[in-house]
């Protein structure tokens, strides 16, 4: 069974034309892909990674970053719903790689078929790893980068049975770089949480089939379980009904190009030439209720897989979540801790913004509206969360205003967020005295945030403290109301 291509074209422009306000407006916030040019000319990987000729640089991996143990997926083999994974060294990746390069351009040269699989290194937390090797600046359009500035300082799940170490590499970031040969290619998939994600092409080429989310149930069994592995394989209509119907949308990355993936689209991905990329995961305002969506799916497919133990298990419901941690990621104390914080760095900046302009017409800030915009977002999230009956009371987080304005890495969360929004919206002229700012204005808040509805009272207070501040418009109660 083969593949219908069509829907449209995926539009290729030049990201130095793009403002932040355009790219949000016509593809983030509409959840559309979009091809971008001339964000990567000053990347040093651009220039260390690639040899002369444009092929991937090897031997300079070998020699830099030889020691770094990474995951390598082979694609000639499948394992459950990804392929089989080894770790190894880059090294070992490098050494393998060149080896299976001579062995093709001598069966190429023979007429032989090379029968050795095709290694693709994945999922290798090179930034994180290698801090001070500074091979890319995420172009600015991309900073609202909420999920790696939140793990830059606090662990996204934090399995409490079990030890787990401060400085572990391997769940710090959704940071990556890709590397494979040609032949090397992605099964089809959902990004994980499905966050954003943008993915660049330091060298190569690679091709992308997207199907939009409108179409994403036609790639599952008559059960909604389990999924398409390979479009390309001969389908079983019997399993897979409603796959003859798909209508995907092709796409072509060249060298020095970056595609914005958004949410919920499933995509395949393969690689036409030798390729290395850096990919970013994440999720901000915006898509926050894709998250949630997700999260609430499994978790109810957790909860059904284990019901018939309920009245045996002395706590069904932390069994449940320890479960969907397992297999989403992070469960609903994850992202209800990940939102309250959050929640409080942008009403901290919002308090300061409205201090540091004094007698200007604040509200008509882009940061100010674009901070009243999140928290409505995150109000609308509390809000769901609250009306899941099996979650009343306490997340198991506690947070108290103080307390949280004397945690260190919670105020450099603060003042990396300050600066992003920034220089995103252009307003760097402004500075963060984080605790003073917030503490002038909600001395006399003394309730903690522990659960979804302490969350959404925070917020509504926030919003009654601007109405009973400011003569101005008060952009957040407006928002709020207008939510």
């Amino acid at each position: 069974m083969g593949i219908r291509i069509g829907g449209g074209q995926i539009e290729k422009l030049n990201g130095k034309e793009v403002s932040y306000s355009e790219f949000v407006e016509k593809y983030m916030a509409k959840n559309q892909p979009v091809v971008l040019t001339g964000l990567m000319d000053d990347w040093r990987a651009c220039k260390d990674w690639v040899t002369e000729n444009g092929q991937p640089n090897l031997l300079f991996f070998s020699t830099h970053f030889g020691k770094s143990k990474v995951q390598v997926a082979d694609c000639g083999i499948r394992e459950f719903t990804d392929q089989k994974r080894v770790e190894m060294s880059v090294s070992e990746f490098v050494k393998n790689w060149l080896e299976n390069s001579i062995m093709e351009n001598s069966n190429a040269s023979t007429n032989e078929a090379n029968d050795k699989s095709v290694l693709y290194l994945k999922d290798w937390h090179f930034a994180k790893e290698y801090p001070e090797y500074v091979a890319y600046r995420t172009p600015l359009i991309f900073c609202d980068d909420w999920l790696n500035m939140y793990l830059d300082h606090f662990r996204l799940h934090k399995d409490p049975e079990s030890y787990q170490k401060d400085n572990d590499i391997c769940c710090s970031d959704y940071r990556f770089v890709y590397m494979g040969a040609k032949g090397s290619w992605t099964p089809l998939h959902a990004d994980v949480f499905r966050s954003y994600s943008w993915s660049a092409n330091v060298c190569g080429k690679k091709k992308w089939l997207f199907l939009s989310p409108s179409q994403c149930h036609l790639v599952f069994d008559r059960n909604l379980k389990g999924c398409v592995y390979n479009i390309f394989d001969d389908v079983s209509e019997t399993d897979f009904p409603g796959f003859k119907k798909t209508l995907w949308l092709e796409c072509t990355q060249e060298q020095n190009e970056i595609i914005f993936v958004p949410s919920g689209w499933y995509h395949q991905v393969h690689n036409l030439e030798d390729t290395i990329s850096i990919n970013h995961n994440w999720f901000n305002g915006y898509n926050l209720s894709w998250v949630w969506d997700l999260l609430l799916r499994d978790y109810n497919e957790a909860k059904e897989y284990i019901e018939d133990i309920r009245d045996i298990c002395d706590d069904f419901e932390g069994l449940c979540q320890r479960n969907l941690a397992a297999n989403t990621g992070m469960n609903f104390y994850d992202f209800f801790s990940f939102l309250s914080r959050f929640s409080l760095v942008n009403v901290v900046i919002l308090f300061h913004l409205r201090r540091d302009y004094e007698n200007q017409i604040w509200s008509s800030s882009p940061v100010a509206r674009h901070l009243a915009l999140n928290l409505v977002s995150i109000q609308k999230i509390a809000l769901k969360m609250k009306s899941v009956n099996d979650l009343a009371g306490s997340f198991g987080f506690f947070m108290y205003l103080k307390e949280t304005l004397d945690d260190p890495e919670f105020l450099k969360l603060c003042m990396g967020f300050c600066r992003t929004y920034g220089m995103i919206h252009e307003e760097e002229k402004w500075t963060c005295e984080i605790k003073k700012a917030l503490m002038l204005d909600f001395e006399d808040y003394d309730s903690l945030i522990s659960s979804p509805e302490d969350l959404v009272k925070f917020i509504d207070f926030a919003a009654g403290k601007f109405s009973g501040n400011f003569s101005e418009e008060n952009i957040l109660l407006s928002r709020l109301e207008d939510g």
